[in-house]
């Protein structure tokens, strides 16, 4: 893939050097020239210019960018970023970091976001699904609360478990996507037993998260 990327601080360095070494190219984009540190990401293309502007947006080749991640630390420049990246150049995947959770409710398809990443939100979600069994944790939003990326442990009592993955009556918008068990990646079929203690990861939307919380606590 192609991937642009906004903001050239030390988050956005991260995922470029990551991006790289799974195989993808990777454009970092910064209006600040200290943050202009090619030696740091060699393997990366920099471009100097002010992500907001549309001159810019095409210097950096966006219409040929698969993803654009808005990674600066200012909210409104990643939600400009994102804006610009889906109506203008049509990007098919944006991802928008945001840096003031009160910001979050902005950061939607209104504003050309598809994935929106809250560092305190995502760190919260980690604690508690480290620590909660039978309480379902939400992970991750993908398209700002069409669908989310939840988390359950099965509690011992938990009704389900015995049962197979294919005779329990998930609810319509809840897919079950992995099964983590003993340090073990499962993709589900519907023969495969439900354990106590295993960790079932949903996509889900927000309107049936409480049904199936119900469905896999209750006693």
């Amino acid at each position: 893939m192609r991937v642009a990327i906004a903001g050239a601080g030390a988050v956005g360095r991260s995922i470029a050097a990551e991006l790289l070494e799974n195989g993808h190219e990777v454009l970092l984009i910064d209006v600040d020239p200290r943050a202009i540190k090619i030696d740091s990401v060699p393997r990366a293309e920099w471009l100097l210019a002010d992500a907001c502007e549309i001159a810019s947006l095409d210097e950096a080749g966006l219409n040929n960018c698969h993803v654009v991640v808005a990674s600066s630390g200012d909210d409104k420049v990643n939600l400009v970023v994102s804006l610009l990246a889906k109506t203008e150049y049509g990007v098919p995947r944006v991802v928008a970091r945001i840096n003031h959770p009160n910001n979050e409710w902005l950061f939607n398809e209104s504003w050309g976001v598809d994935v929106a990443v809250s560092t305190p939100r995502l760190l919260s979600a980690l604690v508690e699904e480290a620590v909660s069994v039978g309480d379902l944790v939400r992970l991750m939003t993908f398209r700002q609360g069409q669908a989310n990326l939840v988390e359950l442990t099965l509690a011992e009592d938990a009704p389900v478990v015995g049962q197979r993955a294919g005779s329990v009556p998930w609810p319509v918008d809840a897919a079950l996507v992995a099964i983590l068990r003993e340090g073990r990646v499962l993709v589900p079929t519907a023969d495969d037993p439900l354990e106590a203690g295993d960790e079932l990861l949903f996509v889900a939307s927000q309107e049936v998260e409480q049904e199936l919380a119900h469905l896999l606590s209750q006693h």
